[in-house]
């Protein structure tokens, strides 16, 4: 229920790439511990290779955090475990980027950067359910991450989210300052030599009408009675959690029982939420329905602003009839669009169930950019499939689709615009350049907030790492 790049002299490239290839993946980092500045060495773990030995001690200090030599050993795996390629990040350069969300996470307890518990927790119980339907069960988790029970498993996960959480606040607090203005928009853009203006590639922009089938109220009926059905057992004695992996059409929550934390941050759809916080503990909601389908909630506990519930979900049957009747709905309308009748924006705004896309006449927006272009290497495979042969302004002939969340809908899709492959154009182009343009900002920024921290906080790094030829200023020399 839930540009190609360019080579810019004021950007270290491989620093970049570790900027923002391991800044949610460095969870095999420690958490916060208070030192002392002396040797700190860690008996339990050593490394060896032949007839050496090397300890695995505190290489670095920031603040009131360390860094152990195996941290780096760890962030290479969690990488790798990630899809990643470590080929290219020396262990110096892996150790900077540990050693800059040592100094935000520093940083942030001192700004008195707000994270609470009740949101850490929501976040560990998110990837833990993420982690089991990938690993199989909590068991193989805590085996993965070599631990010995699920309370040292939860306790060491908690530090390692609430540090990155305090992280990631931080470096949203020196970047939300950032604007940047057209003036400087347009001097960034001069400044690019002609044969290092970036390559744009092809895009295109697409629009489209959906009619939903209609269900039928006894089709409703159906999973409200069936609903209240389990609902009659529960209260007799059976499991709500069993019901829910049994029935639940939801596959986020149905193998765990249909379990879920929440509190009113948690985005959950609007009719959901209402629901679980008009329950009292203990209690079962009526039947209730959202655009996924009808649900019942068991609120089992209340934490302060967190609840712990239990929920089925169950989606009313779509009859064949129901289907053909939408099918020769958006039939109909793409023939009154093609004989010039109406144009396909019109036909939208008036006719299209799709509440998102309804009021621009269909337009869809890109979620990753949030406007209308839409790069064809970058292109979702599905809609790529549905346009890729279209001609410019051509409708589509119908198309049953499927959502996210499980419905079947009919849909014709168009090609209103299409961009060629190109070199970067200050008009044509002028929001990808001022996005590019913002993150430079952003970038120094960031630059000039590490000089400054670097300066006022207690730092040092011990043994081989001296040596390194680190981007930031951490040896203060």
């Amino acid at each position: 229920m839930l540009v190609k790049s360019f080579r810019m002299k004021s950007i270290h490239i491989k620093n970049a790439l570790l900027f923002f290839c391991v800044l949610f993946l460095n969870t095999a980092v420690n958490a916060q511990e208070i030192i002392k500045d002396s040797a700190v060495v860690s008996e339990k773990k050593m490394k060896t290779t032949g007839q050496r030995q090397k300890i695995d001690g505190v290489i670095a200090t920031v603040g009131d955090y360390i860094v152990l030599d195996s941290d780096i050993d760890k962030a290479y795996l969690e990488i790798s475990s990630q899809g990643g390629s470590v080929k290219d990040i020396t262990r110096c350069q892996m150790l900077g980027k540990l050693l800059e969300d040592k100094l935000y996470a520093h940083q942030a307890i001192q700004d008195s950067v707000k994270v609470t518990d009740a949101e850490v927790k929501a976040m560990m119980d998110e990837r833990l359910s993420y982690m089991i339907q990938q690993i199989g069960s909590m068991d193989k988790v805590i085996k993965y991450y070599k631990k010995d029970s699920e309370e040292e498993f939860r306790s060491y996960f908690f530090d390692i989210l609430k540090e990155n959480k305090l992280t990631s606040e931080m470096q949203k607090k020196i970047v939300d300052g950032v604007e940047i203005t057209p003036e400087e928009v347009r001097n960034f853009f001069k400044r690019i030599p002609k044969d290092e203006l970036p390559l744009f590639g092809a895009e295109m922009e697409v629009a489209q009408i959906v009619i939903e089938p209609k269900i039928t109220q006894a089709e409703k009926q159906k999973v409200i009675d069936r609903l209240n059905g389990f609902k009659k057992d529960i209260q007799e004695g059976s499991s709500f959690a069993t019901k829910a992996v049994l029935y639940s059409q939801d596959p986020g929550s149905r193998s765990s029982g249909g379990f879920y934390k929440m509190t009113r941050k948690t985005p959950f759809v609007k009719e959901f939420k209402d629901v679980a916080f008009s329950l009292d503990e203990g209690e079962i909601s009526e039947p209730f329905e959202t655009e996924y389908g009808f649900h019942i909630i068991y609120l089992e506990k209340i934490k302060g602003q967190e609840l712990e519930l239990r929920h089925i979900l169950l989606t009313p049957t779509v009859t064949k009839e129901s289907l053909d009747e939408a099918k020769e709905k958006i039939t109909l309308i793409r023939k009154r669009i093609v004989d010039k009748e109406i144009s396909f924006a019109d036909a939208a705004r008036s006719t299209s169930d799709q509440k998102e896309t309804r009021a621009n006449g269909g337009v869809l927006i890109n979620p990753n950019t949030q406007d209308a272009r839409f790069e064809l290497t970058k292109m979702d495979p599905t809609l790529y499939s549905q346009v890729s042969n279209l001609k410019d302004n051509e409708i589509s002939m119908p198309i049953l689709d499927e959502t996210p969340s499980g419905k079947k809908q009919y849909k014709i899709i168009t090609v209103t615009n299409r961009i060629n492959e190109h070199t970067a154009d200050y008009a044509q182009d002028y929001v990808k350049i001022k996005d590019l343009a913002l993150k430079e900002k952003q970038i120094k920024a960031i630059a000039k907030w590490f000089d400054e921290k670097i300066k006022e906080t207690y730092i040092k790094i011990v043994g081989e790492y001296r040596d390194c030829d680190f981007t930031n200023n951490w040896l203060k020399k």
